[in-house]
């Protein structure tokens, strides 16, 4: 079962979800998918059970878990307990339910293939590629994708010896560098896009996935050489190898008469490239 398949019962309309545009994260109400999983005349009841049993056992599911005001059947509001899809993935875990089998199946499967890819790095790139394929991308920009992920993994193991922070400071750097050449922050490139949870660099076209390479390289090779001891440092240095790629983003647009950066998503581009091949 793929990811988009598992997650999908929690997209159908009988299940209460909130996107937090901040965090960028889906959240969902428990009570809903303990209902569609056990069938329980009284899923609340269930939850509280479960709920119980959870925090006996020690588990941090119960005490991280978040509650958002959700409309009811009432049509009025109510403090709901939700989970975003990773703690959801957990709880199905807990759920004795033949509905929620294929899900458990799913996750024995998923952490399997990361215990190989540790083993084997190169296994993640050919299943990187049979992702994409499926999802109808072509060779050509296949490569251009993989080669990014290489790319990006240089520019992250340099803030690494730099002392640069995973999470936050990642962020902060990432932003630097995509609105140095895009013109766009990550946020607001993504909503340009329509874009929430999904991956920014599987909707970029050829044109500006090499740019988005060539910024990252770029800075990758100036902090090589400069050496930034400072977080500020490296902030500096992240805009100067975005801006080069600015620069050179610039120079397309005036040459071609046309914008580089485009509002097209995957799913437009694809489906654009489908017509052209009919």
């Amino acid at each position: 079962m793929e990811k988009q398949e598992a997650i999908k019962l929690f997209e159908q309309k009988q299940v209460r979800t909130h996107w937090d545009e901040e965090n960028e994260k889906w959240y969902f109400s428990i009570v809903d998918v303990v209902g569609i999983l056990t069938k329980s005349i009284n899923p609340n009841n269930y939850w509280k059970v479960l709920k119980s049993r959870l925090k006996k056992e020690g588990s941090q599911l119960v005490t991280n878990c978040n509650q958002l005001k959700m409309q009811s059947s009432d049509g009025k509001f109510y403090k709901t307990d939700v989970a975003d899809t990773e703690q959801l993935l957990r709880l199905i875990q807990s759920i004795p339910s033949p509905k929620a089998e294929p899900f458990k199946l799913w996750l024995a499967k998923v952490g399997n293939e990361r215990i190989e890819e540790t083993e084997d790095p190169e296994l993640a790139f050919e299943r990187a590629m049979e992702t994409y394929l499926k999802k109808g991308y072509s060779k050509e920009w296949i490569n251009q994708r993989l080669k990014s992920i290489e790319v990006r993994k240089e520019l992250t193991d340099e803030w690494d010896i730099r002392g640069v922070k995973k999470g936050l400071e990642y962020a902060i750097l990432t932003n630097e560098i995509t609105e140095a050449w895009s013109g766009f922050d990550v946020k607001n490139y993504k909503n340009f896009k329509n874009l929430k949870k999904e991956n920014l660099r599987d909707n970029m076209s050829n044109l500006e996935l090499v740019l988005n390479m060539l910024a990252e390289a770029t800075t990758t090779e100036i902090s090589k050489e400069k050496k930034p001891e400072t977080f500020e440092q490296n902030r500096i240095i992240a805009n100067q190898g975005g801006t080069i790629a600015g620069n050179t983003r610039k120079e397309i647009e005036e040459k071609t008469g046309k914008k580089v950066i485009i509002s097209a998503n995957a799913k437009k581009l694809l489906k654009e490239k489908n017509k052209d091949e009919q």
